[in-house]
């Protein structure tokens, strides 16, 4: 059994030409609402968007492009993502893959758990290694992968692409960075929450101030 921290892997921006001309795409679309093209200003777009992101008026956001996260971590956390609808989702499937084909190395995967006693940990990694046994066991029995997942444990790895809008990422990071957010699931989409202010800083460090402090 393998026994990793949970981690992104990747991050893809999917944006009109480059970052600069982000702003000035939804600028141009949110000034189709008030046919207010002439007032286009150089640095104007930062300030329309500005005023977008603190009126609300977040619809207009949508036309700033798209990214894709690619995050590794339990299925607790991956359940706990799919349930943003705005979203796109492709997810490693325990259907399909067989965790006793040589690719796997013939063993699960499991993420490493916060806030744990030595003793808390040991209990936690017993009953991991019971559960990789029943589930090895029954591939050799000849149960089918998409069956002997039953008995795989939460805590067992899955890779998860996420694809949304900029505006549904910051619906997310609101969601997921707030301190009641689960604890690993936090920490990575404080990690993804400052690549996307390096990347687009006028669409994201408001929420970068509130839940990194600038």
């Amino acid at each position: 059994m393998k026994i990793i921290k949970p981690y992104i892997k990747e991050i893809m921006f999917y944006l009109p030409e480059n970052g600069d001309s982000i702003n000035k795409e939804i600028e141009k679309v949110a000034r189709t609402c008030y046919q207010s093209h002439d007032h286009t200003r150089d640095g104007s777009d930062n300030t329309m968007v500005r005023n977008l992101r603190d009126k609300g008026h977040h619809a207009m956001l949508e036309f700033g492009g798209d990214a894709r996260v690619t995050i590794v971590a339990d299925r607790g956390l991956t359940h706990e993502l799919v349930r943003h609808r705005i979203a796109s989702f492709a997810q490693e499937s325990t259907r399909y893959c067989n965790y006793n084909k040589g690719k796997f190395s013939s063993e699960i995967t499991v993420i490493e758990q916060p806030d744990m006693t030595d003793e808390q940990y040991k209990i936690w990694e017993h009953a991991m290694f019971r559960a990789e046994d029943g589930y090895l066991n029954l591939i050799a029995a000849g149960v089918k992968a998409q069956i002997a997942r039953s008995v795989l444990p939460i805590g067992v790895k899955s890779e998860i692409n996420i694809k949304a809008s900029m505006r549904e990422w910051r619906h997310i990071f609101k969601m997921r960075c707030a301190k009641a957010a689960h604890p690993i699931i936090r920490g990575i989409m404080l990690e993804a929450l400052e690549q996307f202010s390096n990347k687009i800083p006028v669409l994201f460090d408001d929420l970068k101030e509130e839940f990194l402090g600038g």
